[in-house]
């Protein structure tokens, strides 16, 4: 399905970004795995860079080297990010600069950074992770919110700016997916969570995977600047 796709993905080491990076390998892209976290798996077509999304002299640097490698990006997954979560009255200034460093200006870096080669592609996708809480709040995340409703509309930007160019930009909102950030959530949470979704189930790492392999191949061609939500319907 990605015969002959680079992509690169950004927080690959592990959860989400680990399950996209071997979806993508694993239907014949060629896949660059960025983190600062080193990885745990190993695959044929994954290769793995350092790569800090708030440091752009990084960015530069891997931008050149698979440019010289490659020539071209065909899909770039921004992944990466974190929580830093506490209610409005209780939130830390360095959380809020944190979390707005690597989750949205970190999107804005890498995004820049590469776009030079996504438009070699003739043929690209962008995919911004961001969450339904981005599109619906969350209590306790102002600075998680704040930037994931900030990269959806990035993506929406981009889709106008570069749509011209052949550049496909969409966002997967994810709702309450088991991973490490889900794991430390206590149990009346998770209760509320699953009471409010349709299917009655957190979702899986795949569910996740699947949505950014539909938008990384040629099946989704003529969709561009749109959500994807993955939730089982949360807040229907």
């Amino acid at each position: 399905m990605l015969q002959g796709k680079i992509a690169l993905v950004t927080g690959g080491s592990r959860g989400i970004g680990k399950d996209i990076v071997l979806k993508y390998a694993n239907n014949g892209a060629t896949v660059i795995s960025g983190d600062l976290i080193d990885p745990d798996y190993t695959h044929e077509n994954v290769s793995f860079v350092k790569l800090n999304v708030t440091d752009r002299d990084n960015i530069k640097e891997a931008a050149s080297k698979i440019k010289e490698q490659y020539g071209k990006l065909d899909i770039l997954v921004n992944n990466a990010g974190i929580t830093r979560d506490a209610i409005l009255l209780k939130m830390k200034e360095e959380d809020w600069d944190l979390v707005v460093d690597i989750n949205l200006k970190g999107v804005y870096n890498v995004t820049q950074g590469f776009i030079s080669l996504l438009l070699k592609s003739g043929n690209a996708s962008i995919i911004n992770m961001a969450s339904v809480v981005g599109l619906d709040g969350n209590a306790g995340q102002t600075n998680y919110s704040a930037t994931k409703g900030g990269v959806i509309a990035m993506a929406k930007t981009w889709a106008k700016e570069f749509g011209r160019r052949n550049v496909r930009s969409n966002a997967i909102a994810p709702g309450f997916i088991k991973t490490d950030m889900t794991h430390v959530l206590p149990e009346q949470v998770i209760e509320s969570v699953l009471a409010n979704t349709p299917l009655r189930s957190m979702g899986e790492s795949e569910d996740v995977s699947n949505a950014a392999l539909f938008l990384a191949s040629d099946m989704s061609k003529f969709i561009t600047g749109q959500v994807i939500r993955v939730d089982g319907g949360l807040n229907l």
